[in-house]
């Protein structure tokens, strides 16, 4: 009697488990919590939720950030690194108007990517905490500086009225910006002109018409000697 073969089954192929190491996780978590926070009130956001999301026990996640305020600070900071980012990249050596801008153009694209995380950092969602504030005026003070760091800057700066008036044109612009961003029918070059001329009537009101000209001026005809 032949004997039957007996069919032996062939082992599951293990699943392959990919582990990211400690930074990798981090900045994928922290990329999850940045999305949370841009489309959901802060206290409707679920530490629970993004673990269960990123497939990991919820004690791993209070590894990389201890309490929910952590990660939400430190999506914070992430954006105010975009928004200083996108200013930076804007040539120094520009004539006067046309360096303004440009800057005003470098943040309107920040603030169309960040979109919702924009607002979020600028209103900091979780009230009148510290290190909101600090993060918040941090990129206002950074705007500052970056401003100051050009030839129309270093004009400002022998006028002791110049940092209040720059510090009150940079919350105009932060309060056009939310505006822009929650009505798109306003048209965007129509918003960036209108900044660009408030900006331009606080230096005037600075450092007076004939100094803005003389500036303005003296960059083009440095700008056609290079030519």
């Amino acid at each position: 009697m032949a004997r039957s073969k007996r069919r032996v089954a062939k082992p599951a192929a293990k699943k392959r488990i990919v582990r990211l190491d400690n930074e990798e996780r981090r900045a994928a978590l922290l990329a999850m919590g940045q999305a949370a926070f841009a489309k959901t009130p802060y206290d409707e956001v679920s530490i629970d939720d993004l673990a269960a999301k990123a497939k990991i026990s919820k004690g791993l996640f209070y590894y990389y950030f201890p309490t929910k305020r952590d990660l939400y600070i430190a999506g914070l900071r992430e954006t105010s690194k975009g928004l200083t980012r996108m200013l930076t990249s804007v040539p120094r050596d520009l004539p006067p108007r046309e360096r303004a801008g440009a800057a005003v153009d470098a943040y309107l694209d920040s603030v169309q990517q960040l979109g919702p995380a924009f607002i979020a950092l600028m209103r900091g969602a979780i009230g009148a905490d510290p290190r909101v504030s600090e993060v918040v005026e941090a990129v206002r003070r950074g705007i500052a500086d970056e401003f100051f760091a050009s030839p129309v800057g270093r004009l400002l700066e022998q006028k002791p009225l110049s940092r209040v008036a720059i510090r009150g044109w940079i919350g105009m612009v932060e309060a056009a910006s939310i505006e822009w961003l929650a009505n798109r029918t306003i048209d965007r070059a129509a918003v960036r002109e209108l900044l660009v001329d408030q900006l331009f009537a606080v230096l005037t009101q600075v450092v007076g018409s004939a100094g803005v000209a003389k500036l303005d001026a003296d960059r083009r005809g440095s700008a056609a000697a290079r030519r």
